[in-house]
């Protein structure tokens, strides 16, 4: 095993809230131990997620996971579930949960969605937040043929099980997750709001986005969009 793989253990217990802001990692002498490698590969390792901000040095506390280190992404909050059954990391809540009927005119949304301008569909919107400071905007579509098979997603609740599940549970057919992509543009007002930003009237305020979309075997079943805080550290991954 080399400094990359236990890099990659640390990176994968944080990503999926196993270790929350402030928690320490075990000692050089314990990780060398758990995984009977050298101090120089324990090193590196711990090198490799300080320079990715995922920890920090506090003195006689040892190696402590940062505050809000990473923000995942919607697709990352399903692989979380399946892993720990985990919602949300330690610290971590949403708020403004809003569920809408709304005819879709936006020619992404559409294209991805097979959808014709106008066509109705449910948006789902909430706002992450981590130790109450907002951190994304979630923002899922669901064409009218999934929300037939999962009708919760059209009530105005927050949802118990995730939509993929249910989905599969109910129609027998697998659910995909198509390529993540992620892009750089100038956030909306209502994004301003719900990230609660101040910007001056007119001016431009660029905010990372990350899209995906779900497909069963014959269509499209949703499509996801995450908006992130300025500066926020958000994983990509295959």
């Amino acid at each position: 095993m080399g400094y990359a793989d236990v890099a990659a253990h640390f990176r994968t217990r944080i990503k999926s809230g196993e270790l929350a802001p402030g928690d320490a990692l075990p000692s050089v002498a314990e990780i060398r131990d758990q995984f009977d490698v050298a101090a120089k590969t324990v090193s590196r390792a711990l090198g490799v997620i300080k320079s990715e901000g995922l920890v920090t040095s506090r003195g006689s506390l040892g190696t402590v996971v940062a505050q809000s280190p990473i923000v995942i992404t919607g697709a990352d909050r399903l692989n979380r579930v399946a892993r720990n059954g985990r919602r949300y990391a330690p610290g971590e809540t949403s708020s403004g949960h809003r569920v809408m009927y709304r005819s879709v005119h936006d020619p992404g949304i559409c294209q991805a969605l097979d959808l014709e301008p106008g066509d109705e569909a449910v948006i789902r919107i909430r706002v992450f937040r981590q130790d109450d400071h907002p951190t994304s905007v979630g923002v899922s579509v669901y064409p009218p043929q999934t929300v037939g098979a999962v009708p919760e997603l059209g009530e105005d609740e927050r949802m118990v099980t995730q939509f993929d599940a249910l989905y599969t549970e109910r129609t027998g057919r697998a659910v995909t997750k198509g390529q993540r992509t992620a892009h750089a543009r100038q956030a909306s007002q209502d994004e301003l709001d719900a990230l609660e930003i101040s910007a001056p009237p007119h001016s431009a305020v660029a905010v990372l986005v990350t899209t995906v979309t779900f497909h069963d075997e014959e269509k499209a079943l949703g499509y996801w969009e995450d908006v992130y805080v300025p500066g926020a550290h958000v994983p990509i991954s295959d």
